[in-house]
């Protein structure tokens, strides 16, 4: 069997988001016999996807019978050189943002990198939120970054490497920086945070659309956003402002994540909308994007983020939700990556 052969063969796997089949689309980046041995390379971007695994076990089933070895690697074709990329190390960039306060975004950005590190892929968190920044209290990190004065290591929890505004600061004070003290002291994280080699880079950004916002957009080469929303239409007011933010500077968004969808209580059993009822899903809806899931009003949330423990560690229908909402993100992480790559072959 040769690399015709093989080729021939992976036609028949199609990719479950874009429509086509992987060659026709032109996401095998190469195909290499040697010996009995097939190295097939293939056009994935976000490891660890749902659909990505999906699509990688489809090739060895095409390949199963041709009596060769299969080897899968997974790469995006990047057109900047490692010296020209901004964060050469980093696959993709995920960046979680609503439109106020309150809506529980930096709980959506702590559960999501720490379910991504969950299923098994290498992850940091960078806590962008310069004027609240919770992140190290919400994954009780109690060890500092390390430092040589060129370059910083960041501290790991879960298996996630974490920054944040917090640690630059004191403990309780507060933090009055003006536009371009927030641009120069973000854009110096980037450049000097040690990352090494991630599978994903999730970013805690501050509610609304202000400098930090913008300093990021124009600085990183963001996969793309989650916008988090409560079903309270004031809040879907404002994300719907940072919907639009996203869309004049030409970012992905990957979809929208809904907040305090519901309580259900644990005496009576009964099921309360208190924040209103399917806000985040008729969004959504409405501006043709992906509705990736409801997280429920649970006094498990608030306990898990003040002592530190991610829900999505754990288990009971919070923590699914959350995992939902993870393979969701990465699922839509791959459909962007995929589609660059086969738009641009």
């Amino acid at each position: 069997m040769n690399e015709a052969d093989v080729r021939d063969r992976l036609r028949a796997v199609e990719d479950p988001d874009l429509g086509d089949d992987i060659v026709s689309l032109g996401l095998v980046n190469d195909v290499e016999i040697d010996g009995g041995t097939a190295r097939v390379s293939l056009a994935l971007g976000a490891p660890f996807s749902p659909h990505e695994s999906t699509i990688a076990d489809d090739v060895r089933a095409a390949l199963a019978d041709s009596g060769l070895d299969v080897e899968l690697s997974a790469s995006i074709p990047e057109d900047l050189s490692a010296d020209e990329q901004v964060l050469p190390g980093v696959e993709n960039v995920i960046a979680v943002a609503s439109g106020k306060g309150g809506v529980g975004k930096s709980t959506v950005a702590v559960n999501l990198a720490a379910g991504l590190s969950a299923l098994g892929a290498r992850v940091g968190l960078f806590d962008a939120d310069v004027y609240g920044p919770n992140v190290p209290r919400m994954v009780a990190a109690e060890e500092r970054p390390q430092t040589d004065g060129e370059t910083i290591v960041p501290p790991e929890r879960y298996g996630v490497k974490l920054m944040s505004m917090d640690f630059l600061t004191g403990e309780d004070d507060p933090v009055i920086w003006r536009g371009p003290m927030v641009h120069k002291i973000i854009t110096q994280l980037v450049e000097d945070v040690e990352w090494g080699e991630l599978d994903y880079l999730v970013m805690d950004l501050p509610p609304g659309t202000g400098d930090t916002q913008l300093t990021i957009l124009q600085t990183l080469p963001l996969t793309g956003a989650v916008i988090v929303t409560t079903p309270q239409d004031v809040a879907l007011d404002d994300a719907v402002k940072g919907l639009r933010m996203f869309g004049k500077h030409d970012t992905n968004v990957l979809g929208i994540a809904e907040n305090m969808s519901g309580f259900r209580c644990p005496d009576c059993g009964g099921f309360h909308e208190i924040f209103g009822s399917g806000g985040g899903k008729a969004m959504a809806a409405d501006h043709d994007l992906p509705f990736l899931g409801g997280i429920p009003l649970d006094p498990a949330v608030r306990t898990g983020g003040d002592d530190g423990a991610p829900v999505v560690l754990g288990e009971g229908d919070t923590a699914d939700a959350f995992r939902v909402i993870t393979e969701n993100v990465a699922n839509n992480a791959g459909v962007v990556r995929r589609r660059e790559a086969s738009e641009g072959r």
